[in-house]
């Protein structure tokens, strides 16, 4: 059965494929070899399968070909985008920049403004001091010659009354009229004297009252400035308060125990012990309303300059000054080894190796070596339990009990670590927990 399948299947293909016989002709004589229809079907079938192979094989390679030139041209317009973009950033980081220090400029100037607005409160306040006791003075001085003045009236009643009785008995008494004649003249040389005191008094009171109107307005003038100077320097003052408060606010920060702290790390007091000195009033020194002023607006230029060291000792500069791009942000993210979604504690910044690294804030050096994963590390103990780390250093330019100061460089950007490439790990951490660097950062950029 199997045979006569075959036999029919052999004529079927010999209809199509006649059966061919091969000559091979050699110095030993001539041989063929007889190529039946289905070893014939079977070959061009072969053929047939390795040309459709070849020509799927071409056409996917093709594709390919046409795909990845579109996919290599993607990524050029791709990577001129991304270029344009770190270009833009670059050019808006260092308007950002400029922008910056004329803050700082202009805050430097408010500040010797204040200063200067300061200082003149002072001065005005002493030349207002020295004219209330000037007025105190002249009012005494016009209160006693108005006593002598009414003395002196009520003595010339006197005399004239005496005057009087005297001219009354002089008819019937005149032996002693003439007794009397040099009493007489005496008291008209005393009226006379007396008048022209009591005329010297009260063009005296005249004066006087006169020099108290004028020391009255120009007590009334110089009320009229402090009051404008009092009212530039609180404009001043809380203009001066509102960004700094903001600052350390947005920093998570309390400011009122930042506050107290640098108050009593700078709270030295002394001096030469002086004699006790008392009033001659009697009772407690009198405070006006405008001393009052003036005191709640030195403690407000106070707050303002512990706000100000306080400011000094935060880091809130910028390690890298150099050129670099800013690669991987604060918090959850990949791995870049495809070790899976991790904590990253800091930020980076990759840049060319050596790139010189900054110290971000004033402070002292607790450690500078190697750690697993940090590569070359560097960590800086700054106030307020803050702690700075600089990772993966190529060189380290500091040695531990080292003091630093903001800008001071501290080593050069390298690959040493668990890296992927040249860049700078930079974590900040309160009391050993990991903050965003970049609040930090940001806040020092928006006051200074």
């Amino acid at each position: 059965m199997r045979t006569r399948v075959l036999d029919y299947f052999n004529a079927t293909l010999a209809k199509t494929f006649p059966e061919q016989r091969l000559f091979l002709k050699s110095d030993a004589g001539t041989r063929f070899i007889r190529l039946k229809p289905s070893g014939i079907a079977a070959g061009l079938g072969g053929a047939a399968l390795v040309m459709s192979w070849t020509i799927g094989v071409t056409a996917i390679f093709l594709m390919d070909t046409i795909g990845s030139g579109n996919q290599r041209e993607q990524s050029q317009r791709e990577r001129a985008i991304y270029e344009d973009r770190l270009n833009a950033l670059s050019r808006e980081r260092d308007e950002r920049a400029a922008e910056a220090v004329a803050a700082q400029e202009r805050f430097n100037i408010a500040l010797s403004q204040v200063s200067k607005m300061q200082s003149a409160l002072l001065a005005s306040e002493d030349g207002r001091a020295e004219l209330e006791k000037g007025i105190e003075v002249i009012q005494n001085t016009l209160r006693k010659t108005m006593q002598e003045r009414d003395g002196a009236r009520r003595q010339q009643s006197e005399l004239l009354a005496e005057l009087e009785n005297s001219e009354a008995e002089i008819g019937p008494t005149v032996a002693r009229a003439k007794a009397m004649d040099g009493s007489v003249e005496f008291l008209a040389n005393a009226l006379e004297e007396t008048a022209a005191e009591r005329d010297e008094m009260e063009a005296f009171a005249a004066e006087e009252k006169a020099a108290a109107d004028d020391l009255r307005l120009t007590l009334e003038i110089n009320e009229d400035r402090n009051e404008q100077i009092f009212s530039r320097l609180e404009e001043a003052v809380t203009v001066s308060l509102e960004p700094l408060d903001k600052m350390f606010r947005a920093a998570g920060m309390p400011t009122d125990r930042i506050l107290e702290e640098v108050r009593r790390g700078y709270s030295g007091q002394g001096g030469p012990l002086l004699p006790v000195t008392m009033s001659t009033s009697g009772g407690q020194a009198r405070v006006d309303p405008t001393s009052e002023r003036a005191n709640d607006l030195l403690k407000e230029l106070d707050r303002i300059n512990l706000f100000r060291i306080a400011a000094d000792k935060m880091p809130v500069a910028m390690p890298v000054k150099s050129a670099f791009r800013f690669t991987s942000p604060f918090g959850y993210r990949n791995d870049p080894k495809g070790a899976g979604r991790r904590m990253h504690a800091g930020v980076d910044f990759a840049g060319a190796r050596g790139t010189p690294i900054y110290a971000a804030a004033d402070g002292e050096v607790i450690f500078a070596g190697w750690q697993s994963g940090y590569g070359k590390l560097v960590k800086i103990r700054h106030a307020f339990g803050v702690e700075t780390r600089y990772a993966h250093n190529s060189a380290i330019r500091v040695k531990v009990g080292q003091r630093v100061s903001r800008g001071d460089r501290i080593g050069d950007m390298g690959a040493t670590g668990r890296v992927t490439g040249t860049h700078l790990h930079y974590e900040v951490r309160v009391n050993g927990n990991p903050v965003n660097p970049m609040t930090y950062i940001k806040a020092g950029r928006d006051v200074f």
